[in-house]
């Protein structure tokens, strides 16, 4: 099987639902722009360089349910969610947690791209220093993210502003946020980093005679 059908068949899903949510979404356009922008970015960026770096399959099905995420987030924002709403009644929850999901997905997801530019294009090895660079990383994306957040309350219309910042209250949402995506890092390492490798050898340029991707 070609080796690009699956990030092209991922990529036709996810302009499918681009274009589906962003026609006329509950929580408006600009909301929904905002939430979602940055993944775009990302993949516009995988897009770009698919030829000459390609990844592994492992990171565009972790690119593709992260880009999910983000558009259900920015469709109704991250307070309104209904699972969310669901969740917070069924459990008597103090709060919509979808924006839990969303900054534990923040590092669960990227901390492959992460790994596998790091294994690749650098003398890094499999081991301590790579898991606590990778990490590092992720939990520097979540600050960030955290910076955004404040940046566009600040700059935006204070309605949108706020449903984007999305803290509903929580005067340790920042932290909790930046703490989640710190958390979601260590699962993908300490749990899939062998599937990721295997994930890996199948990468055109590292193709195996036992890989059937």
């Amino acid at each position: 099987m070609n080796y690009y059908r699956l990030p092209a068949v991922l990529l036709a899903l996810a302009l499918f639902f681009c274009l589906a949510t962003f026609i006329n979404p509950p929580a408006g356009r600009l909301s929904w722009f905002l939430e979602v922008g940055p993944g775009l970015v990302g993949i516009a960026i995988m897009v770009a360089t698919a030829k000459r770096f390609p990844m592994s399959h492992l990171v565009y099905v972790c690119c593709f349910v992260h880009l999910c995420i983000l558009i259900y987030g920015g469709y109704y924002t991250y307070a309104a969610t209904p699972l969310g709403n669901w969740a917070k009644d069924a459990f008597d929850f103090s709060r919509n947690h979808y924006d839990r999901i969303g900054h534990l997905a923040l590092g669960l997801f990227p901390a492959f791209v992460i790994r596998e530019i790091l294994l690749r294009l650098s003398p890094l090895q499999r081991g301590g220093w790579l898991y606590f660079i990778v990490v590092s990383i992720v939990l520097a994306i979540g600050a960030f993210w955290e910076l955004l957040e404040w940046w566009v309350s600040l700059i935006v219309a204070s309605d949108v502003g706020q449903a984007y910042l999305g803290s509903q209250g929580d005067i340790w949402d920042a932290q909790w946020d930046m703490f989640l995506a710190m958390v979601g890092g260590m699962i993908s390492l300490s749990f899939f980093s062998r599937l990721h490798d295997r994930s890996m050898t199948c990468v055109p340029e590292s193709r195996q005679e036992n890989c059937s991707g």
